[in-house]
């Protein structure tokens, strides 16, 4: 083997493959440096591994690791690792020249030998480089593992010029000093690069040691089989990755060689009726390593409120690994994910009705927004997907249409399905019709109203109404008649007297024959309308209907006891006291009679007891 021989050059730098993010401009975060050299350093002792398992290499092994050392009086941090270790000549092709990928050129040369491509982490080849922006200059002492090698140190200040020179290095493997630049020194502390670490190596798969500790996991539970696991393996690993988060409802193990490699495990929170998208919530690995918890696009929107961990080599990253890129793969992915969601979903409603019955309040969220936004999602949903009503009964879909088209379908041979979004607010509208024998859901979810349309569109026939939408007669339209007690000039007599006293361009007023046991006076508010409103407030936005004034609907029950008085009064101030008594009421069941008109109405009341 040739002898080392002392030289100097420059680093051969071709526009065609190095794009322009040299040394500062290579990562947005500076931090990302230890995530690239403890990678690569893991990889050289991955690299060391298969060689014996390919028996070209036949030394001992010995006690394979990364350590990570600082020297906070010479301002160096130092990376070594007992790998595979470089010659003059490697470092000349891999280091030399940059953007030319070591891991690349290695699987090419074994490619034949070996389908387990995703033990080697390195993609790009420039993830050495990333040491420039924090030293001013780096140093390698390298020893290749083959026999007769010698040993040698490469120095470079962050230019083009390079130095190379024999070393003394007893044992194959590389060290990689980095004297760090003034402007870095936050780095030199023990704190910030435990930080780090515990970022991005956490789950390396080498061992990584720094200040006399092994800090990493290098079998976590998402590269096991999940024969072999038990919950509580799953618990405890959940409580590793969020340790002030509540125990999770279940989980899901992703396993998948084809047509792209993928694992993990995602867990299902307990988030009740919270729209919560905290993003940072799935961590996203290639090949163990950390590289964001930004993951748009590989998980389907409606399970970003998963916890969890995806691990793949196959997500395409831009070259400093920051940032997904489109890719078919990535479509794949997400399309993989949300057909074993819909699965295991499914699994858990036919193993144990009851069970899923108990979690539906925490997992309702995420089934709805996953049938509002994904079509192939909907497809499996809709056998799973339950309805509640107000006395705490679950239903699919078919079982809920089954249960009330008998009795809640209107003349046109539609299905009306009613519903309530505050239970205590709406009372005496859902009292009234359970009495009528009508059945009340409870659609109290933040994502109901955008839910309840898209199950319009989605079911044959079917629309839903909110019990206080209009009166019963009117939301469930058999074609039936109630007689009126009062003649039409009557009921034109008492339109005007109470148009009169409320005197509301917002208020529209009509006489209606209903069962004496309804409210004299009800408040409804069109269903569109409300709707349109609700949505509006769901996302924020200042829409039409947002900025559009309520107009609300006061209907007047002909053949209540109270309205017939109040025609009979001949006092006008009597008459308007008792109009206004009536009105309040019907705010006061709506939750609408507040401030200075409550006061008002408790006063009127107490006067006349």
């Amino acid at each position: 083997m040739e002898a080392v021989q002392n030289e100097k050059g420059q680093i051969s730098i071709h526009t065609e493959n190095i794009f322009p993010i040299i040394k500062k401009f290579l990562y947005s975060d500076h931090e990302i440096f230890l995530r690239e050299l403890v990678s690569n350093a893991v990889d050289a002792t991955q690299k060391l591994r298969q060689l014996a398992s390919f028996g070209e290499f036949g030394g001992e092994l010995g006690d394979l690791k990364v350590t990570v050392s600082l020297d906070e009086e010479a301002k160096t941090i130092t990376i070594s690792d007992n790998g595979i270790g470089m010659t003059a000549d490697e470092i000349k092709k891999y280091i030399n020249q940059i953007a030319f990928s070591g891991a690349t050129d290695f699987l090419e040369k074994y490619k034949d030998k070996t389908d387990d491509k995703g033990q080697i982490i390195g993609h790009f080849g420039l993830g050495f480089y990333s040491a420039f922006m924090v030293a001013e200059k780096v140093e390698i002492v390298t020893k290749s593992y083959r026999e007769g090698t010698e040993s040698v140190r490469w120095v470079c200040d962050g230019s083009t010029e390079f130095e190379l020179t024999p070393a003394e290095r007893a044992e194959r493997g590389s060290d990689i000093i980095l004297h760090i630049a003034p402007d870095s020194e936050e780095f030199l502390s023990k704190g910030r690069l435990r930080g780090i670490l515990d970022k991005y190596a956490r789950f390396l798969p080498v061992p990584v040691e720094f200040d006399g500790q092994v800090i990493n996991n290098t079998t976590p539970i998402w590269t096991k089989s999940p024969s072999e696991l038990t919950d509580e393996d799953y618990k405890t690993f959940y409580r590793e990755l969020y340790p002030m988060g509540e125990e999770p409802l279940f989980w899901i193990h992703l396993n998948v060689d084809y047509p792209f490699n993928l694992t993990g495990i995602l867990y299902f929170p307990r988030i009740k009726n919270e729209l919560r998208f905290q993003r940072e919530k799935i961590q996203l690995y290639s090949r163990q390593v950390f590289i964001t918890d930004e993951v748009k696009d590989v998980v389907p929107d409606f399970l970003m409120m998963l916890h969890g961990v995806i691990d793949s080599p196959d997500i395409p990253l831009n070259v400093s690994r920051s940032f997904l890129q489109a890719d078919s793969n990535v479509k794949k992915i997400n399309g993989y994910i949300t057909r074993k969601v819909a699965d295991k979903l499914n699994e858990l409603f036919n193993a144990d009705r009851k069970g899923f019955e108990e979690k539906f309040d925490d997992i309702g969220l995420f089934i709805k927004y996953g049938i509002l936004s994904d079509d192939k999602f909907w497809e499996k949903a809709k056998n799973f997907v339950l309805l509640k009503n107000t006395e705490g009964q679950f239903a699919t879909l078919d079982e809920y249409r089954e249960k009330v088209q008998a009795n809640q379908t209107d003349k046109d041979e539609k299905l009306v399905m009613l519903y309530t979004t505050d239970r205590k607010q709406q009372d005496a509208y859902i009292e009234s019709a359970t009495r009528r024998g009508y059945d009340v859901l409870l659609l109290d979810n933040v994502i109901d109203a955008h839910f309840i349309n898209a199950l319009e569109q989605k079911l044959d026939k079917v629309t839903f109404q909110r019990v206080d939408a209009d009166t019963l007669d009117k939301l469930i339209d058999k074609g039936l008649n109630n007689e009126s007690v009062l003649s039409e000039a009557d009921q034109t007599k008492l339109k005007e007297v109470f148009e009169q006293v409320l005197d509301s361009k917002l208020l529209n007023v009509s006489v209606v024959a209903q069962p004496t046991d309804e409210l004299p006076v009800t408040i409804t508010l069109p269903e569109f309308m409300r709707r349109m409103k609700d949505m509006s407030a769901l996302s924020g936005e200042q829409s039409f209907y947002g900025n559009f004034p309520v107009s609300y609907n006061v209907v007047v029950n002909a053949n209540h006891p109270l309205i017939g008085k109040i025609l009979a009064e001949a006092d006008t101030d009597a008459k308007k006291s008792l109009v206004k008594q009536v009105y309040d009421l019907a705010l006061l069941s709506q939750n609408m009679l507040t401030g200075a008109d409550l006061t008002a109405f408790v006063k009127r009341t107490v006067a006349n007891l």
